[in-house]
């Protein structure tokens, strides 16, 4: 088996990346969803962030990720407090999820907070998605976030270089989806290479 992660800056295309490697027959899970998974209503963690923000990040009973966002971006202190609680949760549920892995399976984890947690050496391989500050900007212009909410947003995560540093493979997400699509073509031919070398010497 294979374990990849998927990792890039807000805004530069990781998801549309991810559902292009699902498509080719990569096993893909997104550290996000593990993320609401371990804080949702009725767990441990939802009460722990309860306790720690306050009612004010509620939604109808349930957390509002827009607002615990506004609490914890420009704010190292409330950042590490939330990490603290959700990173442990998804350490272990992705554990379980590569312990079932079979021995051909190739998993692509996304996980934007890659260099961030300090967690390259669980990982066989990395990849990340680039583009330009301002396509990344113009795209989240679009999907509704304010010029000073992406702001923040890009200062609180790892740099370009930071990500490059530490890939295997970068994947440019500035041109159109056709270049995109041959990109992730390129690396899982890649994976799958790997994948077969660790197998046969198993």
């Amino acid at each position: 088996m294979l374990v990849a992660a998927l990792t890039g800056g807000i805004g530069s295309g990781k998801s549309t990346v991810a559902q292009y490697f699902a498509e080719l027959g990569a096993l893909v899970i997104d550290a996000d969803q593990l993320a609401r998974l371990a804080i949702e209503r009725g767990s441990d963690g939802f009460a722990e962030v309860q306790l720690r923000f306050g009612d004010e990040i509620l939604l109808n009973g349930d957390i509002d990720r827009a607002k615990l966002a506004e609490k914890i971006f420009g704010d190292d202190q409330a950042r590490k407090d939330l990490e603290a609680i959700i990173h442990p949760r998804v350490q272990a549920m992705f554990t379980e999820v590569v312990e079932d892995l079979a021995p051909d399976d190739i998993l692509i984890y996304e996980i934007p907070l890659l260099v961030e947690t300090g967690a390259r050496e669980k990982f066989d391989y990395i990849i990340t998605v680039e583009a330009d500050k301002e396509v990344r900007t113009s795209r989240l212009l679009k999907r509704g976030m304010y010029a000073s909410q992406i702001e923040k947003r890009i200062k609180a995560q790892a740099s370009e270089d930071e990500r490059v540093a530490i890939a295997d493979s970068v994947i440019r997400n500035d041109g159109d989806e056709d270049q995109l699509l041959r990109s992730v073509e390129a690396v899982w031919e890649e994976l799958q290479a790997r994948s077969a070398s660790n197998t046969n010497r198993n």
